[in-house]
């Protein structure tokens, strides 16, 4: 037992106490943060257009300080990458996280210097919960790699600006750095492919111990190592014994993985996000991610089904139900106030706090009123897959087809790669159909009554979401391919 997996048990004891500490006096310990943010913030610029010295409690909160997304703190957050002080926080950020936004351009999140500890810790004590629970320290003393994007920065006005993982990476603790992999010249390789080639050669020889990163660009990884090796994953690194992984649902990537390791491993799924560390899987025997809820954020929960209306209903944590679907709003120590982050989230466990991450508020597929989200359709693909085992995943999306050819009902079309595709796409189908209309009532009404015609199924091309990805410019990183939308920009940008 190496040094690093020595000590890691009893910190990580001391770790798992404070968070079950601190989930059993959640809900004050939410109103805390409001309350201490609030304080902090009293005299910016925002706080005072908002009177937050006003503001004694909730209540007062959600009536005075409205619900925000990006373009309606664009402003106040243009202002702050111009150099100005005290705008949403006190001073100015400590960095910018760059995101790539839909309808605002490159979006800037400023992460402040009370907030940057959390986004280090929060994945810290993910793996520290694994240690405890399983008993599995050893993975520590071997090289641990994680996939993101580059370390290197650029100043907006002296404020340092890059990518959330970029920035994370310049934080690593000390005792991590000396079996982090890659190097940082690998790390700051802008071009994707480029980078992964260097990569896989800095590391096909190594013992590699824990693997992070999204999943389909970790795919890709383990993709050119095989084709290297002629090895299964878990061959040639007979040392790994820990995926983690964030930022899109796990399961549908699972089995193709799981195929190119050659046996299971363990995997911990977190929820981190460029405006703060949300959740983390504290337990592999536990559906869902622990809520991060001392961590320099108060949350807000929205139903989904009241967020597109004039008055959306405004929840805190105490008010919270089982398995309904909620919009995720937060207010953070880096002067983000009631901001919608684009996620939609569903509690499966209220002692303790834990969430799984549903989809997206804008991503789903209503062109004709039914409201298709993507907690559905990653169900269905689940079920389909199941149904039909010799069949492995590589992505999949969804698109309306609302002009068909001549005669035929509009449809949704699932465009999906495989990696092995079913022996009979037509079962397939048929799976996912069945498993939509038990899912959606307004989908199955719309099958029944003759407006829609079942779904179909589109196979791609081999590689087809990897070329369109480049020809987006967002191929590797953090990118993540919407499941859903309303449109058909992405279907008619896959191949056929």
């Amino acid at each position: 037992m190496g040094i690093r997996s020595f000590f890691a048990k009893p910190f990580a004891r001391k770790v798992v106490k404070k968070h079950q500490k601190s989930h059993a006096q959640a809900i004050q310990i939410q109103e805390n943060w409001l309350k201490n943010n609030l304080k902090k913030a009293e005299q910016t610029i925002f706080g005072q257009a908002y009177e937050f010295d006003k503001i004694r409690n909730y209540l007062e909160y959600k009536i005075r300080v409205p619900i925000a997304e990006y373009e309606d703190l664009k402003t106040y957050i243009d202002e702050m990458v111009l150099g100005s002080p005290n705008i949403l926080w006190p001073g100015k950020p400590a960095y910018f996280a760059k995101t790539s936004g839909t309808t605002s351009g490159a979006k800037y999140i400023p992460i402040s210097k009370e907030s940057m500890p959390f986004h280090i810790t929060g994945a810290r004590d993910a793996l520290l919960h694994y240690v405890h629970y399983s008993g599995n320290s050893a993975f520590l003393d071997q090289k641990l790699i994680f996939l993101s994007g580059s370390p290197e920065l650029e100043s907006k006005h002296g404020i340092p600006t890059g990518r959330l993982s970029g920035i994370v990476n310049h934080h690593v603790p000390s005792y991590l750095r000396s079996n982090q992999l890659p190097s940082y010249e690998t790390n700051c390789i802008e071009d994707w492919e480029e980078k992964l080639e260097a990569i896989v050669q800095e590391t096909i020889q190594q013992r590699m111990g824990l693997i992070s990163g999204i999943p389909p660009w970790v795919q890709m990884y383990f993709d050119r190592l095989e084709t290297l090796s002629g090895q299964k994953i878990g061959d040639l690194f007979p040392d790994f014994q820990l995926f983690v992984t964030g930022g899109v649902n796990f399961e549908p990537y699972r089995q193709k993985l799981m195929d190119s390791i050659g046996r299971e491993i363990d995997v911990v799924e977190t929820y981190p996000a460029s405006e703060g560390f949300i959740a983390f899987q504290d337990s592999t025997g536990e559906e869902g991610l622990l809520l991060n809820v001392d961590g320099g954020i108060f949350f807000e929960f929205v139903p989904t089904d009241t967020y597109f209306t004039a008055t959306p209903k405004r929840l805190m944590l105490s008010e919270v139900q089982l398995g309904v679907n909620y919009a995720l709003l937060m207010s953070t120590n880096a002067g983000l106030w009631s901001y919608s982050i684009g996620d939609t989230v569903k509690f499966v466990s209220l002692n303790p706090f834990r969430i799984v991450v549903t989809g997206r508020i804008k991503h789903f597929i209503s062109a004709f009123g039914e409201h298709v989200i993507a907690e559905e359709a990653v169900r269905a693909m689940a079920e389909a897959l199941k149904a039909c085992p010799e069949s492995s995943l590589v992505e999949f999306t969804l698109a309306p087809q609302v002009n068909p050819s001549a005669g035929e009902l509009p449809y949704h079309e699932w465009l999906v790669e495989f990696a092995q595709a079913p022996q009979d796409p037509t079962r397939f189908q048929a799976v996912l159909e069945a498993s939509m209309t038990a899912q959606n009532i307004y989908y199955k009404d719309l099958i029944t009554g003759k407006v829609l015609q079942p779904l179909k199924l589109t196979i791609l091309k081999p590689n087809a979401f990897i070329d369109y990805m480049k020809s987006q410019g967002k191929l590797g990183g953090q990118n993540k391919v919407p499941r859903l939308a309303n449109d058909r920009v992405i279907a008619n940008g896959l191949g056929r």
